[in-house]
């Protein structure tokens, strides 16, 4: 049995999750800019907490897609796909969140704001279903023949295994959104996230549980995937007591914990497959039928084992330079920059 399959396996794996953790708040806070508050401050606090570090986050994903293409060319082709429709949505919702990142303080009227606060938010709800959909259907199973190939239109994938997905990776973008404004934030902004922890979190992470259980059934996992269950289980329950009692610091990392125990759950649970066929369980991609050579294999490995320090090093310590709270008193009030021509009359 060759060991690099598995060991890309399971940096895909990790990619995945450190994907979740860190573009989860970043989606999270996106959306709560549209329904959290309506006062411009509050926004732009929170749109100030996640602005040294939402594009940074965003790289994880790419990197993830690339190991899947370069580890798994057969895990890639079929899911991508398969996934066309939906994977082209992300890719929409992720640019017009992107472009409203960047546009939204270029003009000073209330109607340019408010467009681009929702485009914001919209584009992180549409990137967090999409995404959870992708990966439900990826770890619960797609209608694929013996090919690698799609059976059904284009809409085949979307099922209720894809609504659960997305559902549970909304819910907990929100949560660990919310409890990354009250580790980040000040002032009410801090206030209301505070609440929504303690209020909404349990309703927000039953999905993402269900779907951790079910992959567990429908695989008939071992006992490791459910020990990881247990441990995210665990960790809510933390992350909830923590918020109860206003330890943001703690409740942050009791609801990660959640995430990523309950994410190493689904991906435990699915080992050996990578992508179960719905077709038939003979069609079924697996860890060692869908990877590439181990020449290739070991080339990727020497590469990522020199440069994926220097990346975890240099993202830590970005971390580590904005990791100060954002305060309403350091939004300066908005002002109007006069076109040259102006000034000199």
């Amino acid at each position: 049995m060759e060991p690099l399959p598995v060991v890309w396996f399971i940096a895909i794996a990790v990619l995945w999750i450190g994907y979740l953790l860190l573009e989860g708040f970043d989606l999270g806070v996106g959306m709560h800019m549209i329904f959290s508050t309506r006062e411009e401050r509050g926004r732009r606090v929170m749109l100030n907490t996640i602005g040294p570090v939402w594009d940074g986050n965003e790289v994880w994903l790419i990197t993830a897609g690339a190991a899947m293409f370069a580890a798994f060319p057969a895990w890639y082709a079929s899911l991508f796909s398969t996934l066309y429709v939906p994977l082209t949505i992300t890719l929409v919702g992720l640019i017009i969140r992107a472009v409203g990142i960047e546009y939204r303080g270029k003009l000073h009227t209330e109607h340019w704001r408010t467009a681009w606060t929702w485009m914001i938010g919209l584009g992180s709800v549409i990137a967090a279903f999409c995404i959870g959909a992708a990966l439900a259907l990826t770890t619960l199973g797609l209608p694929i023949d013996a090919n690698g190939d799609r059976v059904g239109g284009p809409f085949v994938w979307l099922t209720p295994s894809a609504v659960l997905g997305g559902l549970a990776v909304v819910g907990f973008a929100l949560v660990h959104g919310a409890t990354f404004l009250g580790l980040k934030a000040d002032g009410p902004v801090r206030e209301r996230a505070a609440r929504f922890a303690v209020r909404w979190a349990p309703l927000c992470l039953a999905p993402a549980a269900v779907w951790a259980i079910l992959v567990q059934v429908v695989h008939g996992a071992g006992p490791v995937p459910w020990v990881l269950v247990a441990l995210a289980a665990a960790a809510a329950v933390l992350g909830w007591l923590a918020a109860r009692r206003r330890r943001e610091g703690y409740a942050f990392m009791g609801y990660a914990g959640f995430g990523l125990f309950g994410a190493g759950a689904i991906f435990a649970g699915l080992f050996p497959l990578v992508l179960p066929s719905t077709v038939d369980a003979a069609f079924d991609l697996t860890v060692w039928n869908a990877a590439n050579g181990p020449y290739t294999l070991g080339v990727m490995t020497v590469v990522a084992g020199i440069s994926l320090p220097v990346i975890l090093l240099y993202q830590a310590w970005s971390y580590w330079i904005f990791r100060r709270r954002v305060t309403p008193g350091m939004i300066p009030d908005a002002h109007i920059v006069l076109p040259a021509v102006l000034r000199a009359r």
